[in-house]
């Protein structure tokens, strides 16, 4: 035989070592007709979270609580889940136009004033971001916050008005359901507010309705970006009469690694006490949330609304609410006709504000004041289509007022997608939580597990039924011998979707201070295919 010959027939008896399993296996063999397989549900190994800079007020205090479940099926080993001042400083609204001028200046601006030397660092390596492209936990800046292990939280606390923006990661066994809850107090002045947020994940799309360009109201957008390369946001604005003209809400920077407050008075000239917010990304990827002050009523985040659909729920609108306003924006090209309804603790019921549909009309943001809807009995709004209105996709939030006069509050309840497989919130106090469970259609059984406290006690687990189109507000149970704080978890047992939320109360100088943190899924699994060897497609 020639050369040729002999390469030929190594390289044929190499190809069939190869695929001597897939030929066995290959369409139209004795497995052709076997029924394809479910995709295995698995856990998450990487998850990130990213935490807004949480006051400019020198009466601010802050604390972060970090939590992962314990006991997930398939879970990885090991790992960390860290939060780190973002590296680039907090840029203001007119840093972020400079920005736009000049790469230089962006430059400049991340190797001054670095949070990590407010914070003591001293080690110069420790103000570089890694060149690996991870995300913040990785970075090589001194962790603000360290989870140690799953089933426990741990707390930190900053009391600054520079407290920066933070950054991080979780991987390994503390990756599925990370969650991170910032609650910040200010007690007096102007801005005096319980403000609380689950700290968010990145992603490219976020809907806000519920925010406002009102004389009343001092809102900003937090965009953080958590990668080692910019991020180009765009702001848009929908008012009453459709979108609100702006000239500078397009193409705005967030440097790597840094966060980004953007006025929404800033952005027009319009303006309108009930605006929809969308946030969306030309390039890379940044947390988004809504800092909402409203004069004399003090102010909270704004989380951004589950994703366009029909029919939404949003749970947890307390008992002794003294007005609660509805705020809804239809995306699409379609007009909504929706039915507005209220689930209680007896059943669901229209309420006499809401008595006739509600028409939101394409590109628009409406609005209805259903004032103190829950008549001293806690429930959660239902929203969906009118007899013969059609399924068209819409986002919703709710604005909520505790107390009159001068001794109000506020707090926003964004619409929520129910608790699939689990969902966690943090931060949770021996007095003060109030648990919203609602079932908007049939009844559904719930596990509620209250975790071990950050300084001591163990673990309790509870069951709750909630009938059909009923809300259950609960006092959530307590760890057995509590010191410090401690997380809730809901998982499904069976029936019905349920949807959660969370509300956090104190009273501070005669004011029901207040927020309330809705629990979506934590999408700590994902779904993964079952995969085989086909070379076919290498013909």
């Amino acid at each position: 035989m020639n050369r040729t010959t002999l390469s030929l027939l190594a390289a044929a008896t190499a190809l069939a070592a190869v695929t001597g399993f897939a030929a066995v296996t290959a369409p139209g063999g004795d497995d052709a007709t076997a029924t394809a397989k479910t995709p295995a549900r698995l856990p998450v190994e990487r998850s990130s979270l990213l935490c807004p800079a949480p006051s400019t007020s020198e009466l601010a205090e802050t604390v972060y609580t970090s939590f992962t479940p314990g006991g997930t099926a398939g879970g990885g080993t090991g790992g960390a889940a860290e939060l780190a001042p973002s590296v680039a400083p907090l840029d203001d609204t007119e840093a972020a136009d400079d920005e736009k001028k000049t790469d230089e200046a962006a430059t400049d601006d991340e190797t001054e004033d670095d949070p990590a030397k407010d914070d003591g660092t001293k080690d110069d390596e420790t103000k570089k971001p890694a060149a690996d492209g991870a995300d913040g936990a990785d970075a090589k800046v001194k962790p603000f916050l360290a989870l140690k292990g799953p089933g426990k939280p741990v707390s930190a606390s900053k009391n600054a008005a520079d407290a920066p923006a933070l950054v991080g990661s979780a991987t390994g066994a503390l990756a599925p359901g990370w969650t991170t809850q910032q609650t910040t107090t200010i007690t007096a002045g102007e801005s005096r507010a319980l403000l609380g947020m689950s700290c968010t994940p990145p992603d490219t799309d976020f809907w806000f309705p519920g925010a406002s360009t009102d004389k009343s109201r001092q809102d900003y957008v937090h965009l953080t970006n958590p990668d080692d390369t910019a991020a180009v946001a765009d702001i848009a604005l929908y008012g009453k009469e459709g979108t609100l003209k702006s000239s500078t809400g397009e193409g705005i920077p967030v440097p790597a690694r840094s966060s980004v407050p953007v006025l929404l008075s800033t952005l027009t000239a319009e303006a309108e006490p009930n605006v929809t917010v969308h946030v969306s990304t030309r390039t890379g990827r940044v947390g988004a949330v809504v800092n909402a002050a409203e004069e004399k009523a003090g102010g909270d985040w704004l989380a951004a609304s589950a994703d366009p659909a029909p029919r939404l729920v949003l749970p947890g609108v307390p008992e002794d609410a003294t007005s609660v306003r509805l705020v809804v924006f239809a995306p699409g090209e379609d007009d909504a006709e929706l039915k507005v309804q209220l689930a209680g603790k007896s059943g669901t019921i229209v309420p006499a504000t809401a008595s006739e549909t509600l028409n939101v009309k394409s590109g628009m943001t409406a609005s209805l004041d259903l004032g103190d809807v829950t008549k001293g009995e806690a429930g959660s709004v239902k929203v969906g289509p009118a007899e013969g209105g059609g399924e068209t996709p819409v986002v919703a939030a709710l604005r909520v007022v505790r107390g009159k006069g001068t001794d109000q509050e506020v707090a926003f309840i964004p619409a929520t997608g129910p608790v699939t497989e689990r969902a966690t919130v943090a931060d949770n106090r021996a007095k003060g939580s109030t648990l919203s469970l609602t079932a908007p259609n049939g009844t559904g059984k719930v596990k509620v597990t209250a975790s071990a406290g950050s300084e001591g006690g163990e673990q309790v687990v509870k069951t709750y039924t909630v009938k059909g189109g009923t809300t259950q507000a609960v006092t959530p149970p307590v760890p057995t011998g509590l010191k410090g704080s401690y997380a809730l978890t809901v998982e499904p047992e069976s029936g019905g979707p349920v949807h959660a939320a969370r509300t956090f109360a104190e009273t501070k100088d005669g004011v029901p201070m207040f927020t309330v943190q809705t629990l979506p899924d934590d999408r700590g699994m994902v779904s993964v295919p079952a995969t085989k060897e086909d070379l076919s497609v290498l013909k």
